[in-house]
């Protein structure tokens, strides 16, 4: 079985998707890592050199053409479902498990991080929660399409589990 994390980005997919991986014996994928390794540099660097329909072609094309196996869980960039026909292929290749947090949660997870994050660096908190904001409307109804859909806050291994369990 495949299990294909998604959601914003600090939503968790990576963090969870280790213990998740761990608890049910699968590989743990991080399919950023994937990018990064394939293309021998950072994805910021990839981003800035050949702009985003590239980035965001080349994403698909990992994606799709990596060879995963049987037992595994994924956890993708933060827009993987929004482009091309990504999220149908996640939805036809395994299941699909949507991590949702308000924007204000994400925004207090974000701001630890964001000297990792190009695109956040420079935002004040209210700039940052707006952007969130921004981007989890345009991203709604890709991330929807999801087999499952779960509260990302104080999500636990056990309690992502059930809902698996629950959802098949």
């Amino acid at each position: 079985m495949k299990i294909f994390l998604i959601g914003f980005m600090g939503c968790g997919k990576s963090t969870l998707g280790k213990k998740l991986a761990s608890k049910l014996g699968f590989d743990f994928i991080d399919l950023d890592q994937v990018f990064e390794d394939q293309i021998a540099s950072s994805i910021g660097e990839y981003f800035a050199a050949n702009g985003e329909d590239a980035f965001r072609a080349l994403e698909s094309k990992v994606l799709k053409e990596h060879n995963y196996p049987s037992d595994c869980v994924v956890a993708t960039g933060g827009g993987v479902p929004c482009y091309f026909d990504n999220m149908e292929w996640m939805n036809n290749n395994g299941i699909t498990f949507y991590i949702e947090m308000p924007p204000i949660a994400l925004a207090k997870r974000l701001e630890k991080g964001k000297e990792k994050r190009p695109l956040l660096r420079d935002m004040s908190e209210e700039q940052l929660i707006k952007f969130i904001e921004s981007k989890l409307t345009e991203r709604d109804s890709f991330y929807k399409r999801a087999a499952l859909i779960v509260d990302g806050i104080n999500l636990t291994p056990d309690r992502a589990l059930a809902q698996l369990s629950q959802g098949f």
